[in-house]
């Protein structure tokens, strides 16, 4: 007798987790430190990226990676004369909570947009976790046949990094992909905490992956969230669970109709995919081609660029004054000494914060 499927029974099927390694690349930095290693130079880094070389635009990502002082100098001036050669990609943000098929559904994507004659880039927002130190997403063998395309690049994300340092350093290998001629970017986030904030600060389109079925806990649909969806499309829609995916569309819907409209104008549209029965991806890409004709027609998209440029500056003198404060030996002696007055409680946070800071400034006057 077959067995009856329970209504509520979910798309979501729970795997082993997999303890993994760090996902940059650890040996390619070292080896920047080694003496018999030879780092191509200046300009044989630019136009390896031009001629679209992806041994060299990994080497250039690489660079990027490296906190070394040298390197990140080499690194500025190599974004700097890749800035001209970028901007002509769509930038496509793909998020959703850990389950919803988000690796499947990027691999089936970019192979489908390489059929196309497109050339596409992934790449990864994933802060590390604290524990392990260990990317949440894990590496590119989960999209082994995408990796293997000649059209296609994959980068895991920075690893033991901090948001904001994993976001800033994506978004320069982002510039470095559209330099070596690709025409979509693709930005995968965790689907956890703040990085689908980052992915959308970086990005011309968001995608918002849901699967049927799982509750609104395990979805994680937070108001936040689809309020930056330019388009919500439930994954895993095939099979016995076809019908429940259609179900979740329609409840998705009708929430948006609760969200206020957009900046941009745009409707969030709603729809189904199968990244296994590669049901659903054309209306995909449909969806993003539409809201970027939508957008660059009304002058929302060019204004976005634009706005995401000024973030990208303030985000830089944060960057450049944090990495000052922190490099400072003055400082490094008395942030250790104030950090165990605060786990003593022997000062308040805030009065130890304040001594630091008028200990630099101090300093500063000094020097």
């Amino acid at each position: 007798m077959k067995k009856e499927k329970n209504k509520f029974e979910s798309a979501l099927k729970v795997q082993k987790g997999i303890s993994q390694p760090p996902q940059t690349n650890e040996e390619a930095i070292s080896n920047l430190y080694k003496k018999n290693y030879k780092l191509p130079s200046l300009d044989n880094l630019l136009n390896g990226i031009i001629v679209g070389d992806r041994v060299m635009l990994s080497r250039a990502i690489t660079l990027i990676e490296s906190s070394k002082a040298e390197h990140q100098e080499m690194a500025q001036k190599l974004i700097e004369k890749c800035l001209p050669m970028s901007g002509n990609s769509i930038r496509i943000g793909i998020t959703g909570v850990p389950g919803a098929g988000k690796s499947t559904l990027i691999e089936t994507f970019g192979n489908y947009l390489t059929d196309l004659g497109k050339k596409v880039a992934v790449l990864a927002i994933d802060p590390s976790s604290q524990i392990s130190k260990g990317s949440i997403l894990g590496d590119k063998t989960r999209m082994e046949k995408l990796s293997a395309n000649p059209a296609a690049f994959i980068r895991p994300s920075p690893s033991e990094g901090t948001l904001g340092g994993v976001a800033r350093k994506t978004r320069e290998s982002m510039i470095l992909c559209e330099a070596a001629g690709f025409d979509i970017i693709i930005i995968e986030t965790v689907g956890v905490g703040q990085s689908e904030t980052a992915a959308r600060s970086m990005v011309d389109f968001f995608l918002l992956l849901q699967i049927a079925g799982a509750g609104d806990e395990l979805q994680g649909i937070k108001r936040g969230i689809m309020e930056m969806a330019d388009a919500i499309f439930v994954n895993k829609a095939e099979g016995d669970n076809l019908k429940l995916a259609k179900i979740a569309a329609m409840e998705i819907k009708n929430a948006l109709h609760l969200m206020p409209k957009s900046q941009s104008g745009w409707t969030t549209q709603v729809g189904l995919c199968s990244a296994i029965e590669k049901t659903g991806i054309s209306d995909i890409w449909k969806t993003v081609l539409d809201y970027v004709n939508f957008s660059k027609n009304n002058g929302y998209f060019l204004k976005t660029r634009h706005t995401q440029e000024v973030n990208r500056y303030h985000q830089a003198i944060n960057d450049i004054l944090l990495n000052d404060f922190n490099n400072m030996s003055e400082i490094k002696n008395l942030n250790a000494k104030l950090a165990e007055s605060v786990y003593n409680s022997k000062i308040s946070p805030y009065s130890a914060a304040q001594k630091i800071i008028e200990s630099y400034y101090s300093f500063l006057k000094k020097s």
